[in-house]
């Protein structure tokens, strides 16, 4: 078994959609998207899943929209970090 393949955190899905919601990837360079999804990750608490469709069993709508929320919460306290920082800093 290979972890990295077999199991992940699902946030970092909720991550990557709002990174795309939020077209970040058409403003922003690649080392900026890895900081924030780092920032965004460190602030949410893990839920490792084996499959997308464990999580639609598993909890209940209210859940994943808190989910949803604190994933908000956490790439809007992470995005006014780094552009408060700036690019120099971040080296």
């Amino acid at each position: 078994m290979k972890l990295d393949d077999d199991i992940h955190n699902y946030y970092e899905h909720l991550v990557l959609e709002r990174i795309e919601k939020l077209k970040l990837a058409e403003v922003k360079d690649s080392d900026y998207l890895a900081d924030l999804c780092c920032l965004t990750l460190n602030q949410v608490p893990p839920r490792y899943i084996r499959h997308e469709v464990d999580m639609a069993f598993y909890i209940s709508q209210n859940e994943r929209d808190q989910m949803s929320m604190n994933v908000s919460n956490a790439m809007d306290k992470a995005l006014k970090f780094l552009d408060e920082r700036g690019p120099r800093e971040r080296d």
